[in-house]
């Protein structure tokens, strides 16, 4: 039988329909397509996917029981390694972990492992049989502060090692940038709840409106309300700005207010929910990466004509996944590349009215190994805007981090901690963004698994 270099394609709604709602963009595999792709798997004797994968999925298996028709044993694959399949087969950046590895790369396209993951996972939610099993109790209690992936991840895999988890998460629900930073129509959030709803069963008590560092401190938890382990996920909430004039007109937000908004606030069924949303006929996201991608079309979708990525730098060196570039690009999202804001003007009511702006040139690599833009002279020029997201990146919120004392910080106010994630104060545990920076949602998870591993020897030896 000949090797088929040709992956299976995603059916989607069509652009100019989905550009206008809010329903997820892509509609996933039939039961035929999902045999057609699993049948492309070469189920190599030593893959390389599978270490590719931060949570280490049995990616050969679970492809290889969608082909052989048994997509309910699939499911259960992928619940023995992963909380989160239906979430991580929407928004993992494949290409550049589990599919970047594929011997298949070496003559045409990878296995499409994350609609494959997608496919099993959404088949389990509809049966309804996503349970995980769990030891007997240890008696031993565990603090997760932050309900995202890390925190979710951390929380499953402890619970399943029969410790008693408890989740404080500031919000009024559960998930995170899961729920809060990433649009409907790239991840519903019914899908995702119930998901969350899985953990629960595990017997983890999530607890919402509750701010660590305001409502308990670590020092609280662990010496009044006896918890034998804290492990800190609080993510990268704090947006950073430009810092140029008029950032303080109406109508510039930070891509976290923006999506927050409009996603967990559900601003785009206003007034059906209370939470409005101001969106002119022209909007500026400043910024390329993935968030700055998810403003642009949720601007559309809110009724914005025109909606602008502003990025300094070339197409090629755009940090957005290719898809999501793509769909931008497919739906009308139009980009104003080797540009940069100078200026945000506004008129005498404070409103944003434009952007004054300066063109680049390409010029010698830099740091990074990436061509550093040079302004070019003269190049000023207005862009007439009524709204500016700032989508250029989030750092850690100090609202927990300064109530420890003893906590090791690095210069950008992230909690220092190794591979394990242990951290300065014994006992206390730390992974996802927090650490690291603002990354993708799939190393948050497999940050929460590592220091979930670490967490259960340090129990198992108290």
């Amino acid at each position: 039988m000949a090797l088929n270099l040709n992956r299976v394609p995603m059916p989607t709604q069509d652009a100019d329909v989905r550009n206008k709602n809010f329903k997820e963009v892509a509609t996933g595999y039939t039961a035929a397509m999902a045999k057609e792709e699993a049948d492309r798997c070469l189920q190599c004797k030593k893959p390389l996917c599978v270490p590719a994968c931060p949570v280490n999925i049995n990616i050969p298996k679970f492809i290889a029981e969608i082909a052989e028709g048994n997509v309910a044993a699939a499911g259960e694959t992928l619940k023995d390694t992963n909380a989160l399949p239906a979430v991580c087969g929407r928004v993992c950046p494949q290409e550049s972990q589990c599919e970047g590895a594929c011997v298949l790369n070496k003559k045409g396209a990878p296995v499409a492992i994350g609609r494959l993951e997608r496919y099993a996972a959404d088949l389990q939610i509809e049966r309804g049989d996503f349970k995980m099993g769990k030891k007997p109790s240890t008696g031993k209690k565990v603090a997760i502060l932050g309900g995202g992936p890390a925190g979710l991840t951390c929380a499953s895999e402890l619970a399943k090692e029969g410790h008693a988890v408890t989740i404080y998460e500031a919000l009024h629900c559960a998930g995170g940038v899961l729920m809060y930073g990433i649009p409907e129509f790239r991840l519903p959030k019914d899908i995702v709840q119930t998901e969350i709803s899985a953990i629960e069963e595990l017997g983890v008590e999530i607890k919402v409106n509750n701010i660590a560092g305001k409502i308990n401190t670590v020092d609280e938890l662990m010496k009044e309300e006896g918890f034998d382990a804290v492990f800190i996920g609080t993510g990268a909430g704090l947006p950073y700005f430009l810092n140029i004039p008029g950032e303080n007109y109406n109508g510039v937000y930070s891509a976290n207010e923006f999506l927050t908004r409009t996603n967990l606030m559900k601003a785009y069924d206003f007034p059906n929910n209370v939470t409005p949303i101001m969106v002119g006929d022209a909007v500026a996201v400043v910024g390329a990466g993935n968030v700055a991608m998810d403003a642009a079309r949720t601007a559309l979708r809110l009724g914005a004509k025109k909606s602008y990525i502003v990025y300094r730098r070339a197409i090629e060196q755009v940090p957005a996944r290719k898809e999501e570039l793509e769909h931008a690009i497919e739906e009308g999202v139009e980009l104003k590349l080797l540009t940069s804001p100078t200026e945000i003007l506004g008129n005498e009511e404070g409103w944003v009215t434009g952007m004054t702006c300066l063109s680049y040139e390409l010029g010698e690599p830099d740091d990074s190994g990436r061509r550093r833009p040079v302004v070019i002279e003269g190049s000023e020029h207005l862009v007439e805007v009524d709204t500016v997201v700032m989508a250029i990146g989030q750092g850690p919120n100090p609202v927990l981090l300064e109530t420890i004392d003893g906590l090791e910080l690095n210069k950008w106010g992230n909690v220092v901690a190794d591979e394990s994630g242990k951290t300065s104060i014994e006992g206390v545990y730390a992974g996802g963004d927090i650490v690291t920076g603002a990354a993708t949602v799939i190393l948050a998870m497999g940050a929460g698994k590592d220091a979930a591993k670490a967490m259960n020897e340090y129990l198992s030896n108290k």
